[in-house]
């Protein structure tokens, strides 16, 4: 169910990157888009007779609840018409989901001495940590990373997904690669704007 909403969210983004109309206000043929979506990748194909969304699942494994959740609010606010997420909201998650793939994924492919995998089978530390950061985020008026938080331990505790680590539920790598070019994108065009603002003549 998460990946095909996540796929789902992903076309119709798609289509309103393209022009479609999809990135504006909901319209009702948008809802019926989104709708014939979600019901054809439950439609068996291939030899084995599985929904496109189990060979989609095969490659991708189970997807984060953060990023799940994250289309779901994309879905809201194309096919709902929805308050998108604001700005502040997406640089702080972005930024610490791209520090944190930056800290886990090397340490866990064997750049040094230290798993920080294993945090996730349930360290008190990273619990600690977790909480640190949501209260920080909270009193600074950022609402949506301890949500994303506090469902992801949710579901960690009800044991939604497959696997046990604490990490699965927090991010994946389709959600980290995001994180990491919505992050690099940010820092390119603020030196371009710093750089322009330095130019003899630029208007202030």
């Amino acid at each position: 169910m998460g990946i095909n909403l996540v796929l789902c969210a992903g076309c119709l983004r798609l289509l309103g990157a393209a022009g479609v109309g999809l990135s504006g206000e909901a319209r009702p043929w948008a809802k019926w888009t989104g709708v014939v979506l979600f019901v054809l990748l439950w439609v068996p194909v291939g030899a084995a007779q599985l929904p496109i969304v189990a060979y989609v699942r095969g490659i991708s494994s189970d997807l984060s609840i953060t990023l799940v959740v994250l289309a779901c609010l994309g879905l809201g606010r194309r096919l709902l018409g929805l308050r998108a997420i604001g700005q502040r909201e997406r640089n702080a998650l972005f930024a610490v989901i791209a520090v944190a793939a930056m800290f886990l994924y090397p340490l866990a492919l064997g750049w040094g001495d230290w798993d920080a995998y294993r945090l996730g089978w349930g360290a008190p530390g990273m619990w600690a940590a977790l909480l640190v950061l949501s209260l920080v985020c909270w009193l600074r008026g950022l609402r949506l990373l301890p949500v994303l938080v506090a469902m992801a331990l949710l579901a960690w505790t009800a044991g939604l997904l497959e696997s046990s680590n604490l990490w699965d539920y927090l991010m994946d790598p389709w959600l980290s690669v995001a994180a990491l070019v919505y992050c690099a994108k940010a820092a390119i065009l603020k030196l371009l704007k710093l750089s322009g603002r330095g130019r003899p003549g630029a208007v202030s």
